[in-house]
C-alpha cells in the first residue's frame, strides 16, 4: 500500500570550518534533490545554502566543525547550517535599516535568503544555532525538463 504521507528523507553532514565546506554542502543539496526527483529548486537551494554556509565559516569561530542538515518534505525542503556561536545571525527576518554598499563585495547573503526563500529564521541548538530557510515545491508545469 502506497503512503500518501511518507516520513521526510534527510541529511546530516559535519563539514570542516573552512571556505572548503561551501562547495561540499552545495553538492549535497544538489544530490539530495536530484536523487529523489525532489520538486524544489535546486539552483535555489544550492544557492542559499552557500550563502549560509560561508556566513557559519566567516562569522564563528574555527574551532568546531559546522553541521548541515536537508530535509527533503512533501510541500518543499528545509536546510539548516549549524554553527558553534549561539548569537543570532544579524537582520536575518527583518529587513536592513540600510541597502548593502554596492561597492562592497560582502553583505548581500541574508538579503538573498529573505528575498529567495518562503521563509527563514533561526534557533538556539545545544552548541550553538541553527540557521534555516525553507523552499517550497515548484509546480510540475514549471520545472526543467
Amino acid at each position: 500500500m502506497h503512503d500518501p504521507f511518507p516520513a521526510p528523507a534527510s541529511w546530516r553532514i559535519a563539514l570542516p570550518h573552512t571556505a572548503a565546506a561551501v562547495p561540499v554542502a552545495r553538492a549535497l543539496v544538489r544530490t539530495a534533490l536530484a536523487e529523489l526527483e525532489h520538486p524544489a529548486d535546486s539552483d535555489t537551494a544550492e544557492l542559499l545554502t552557500a550563502e549560509l554556509v560561508a556566513n557559519a565559516v566567516e562569522h564563528t569561530s574555527g574551532g568546531s566543525p559546522i553541521e548541515l542538515v536537508v530535509e527533503l518534505l512533501p510541500g518543499g525542503c528545509q536546510v539548516e547550517v549549524h554553527d558553534p556561536d549561539p548569537a543570532p545571525p544579524a537582520d536575518l527576518t527583518r529587513p536592513d535599516r540600510e541597502p548593502p554598499d554596492p561597492w562592497q563585495e560582502h553583505g548581500r547573503g541574508l538579503l538573498l535568503i529573505r528575498a529567495l526563500s518562503a521563509s527563514c529564521g533561526h534557533r538556539p541548538t545545544h552548541s550553538g544555532k541553527a540557521v534555516w530557510f525553507r523552499l517550497p515545491a515548484v509546480p510540475a508545469q514549471r520545472r526543467r525538463a
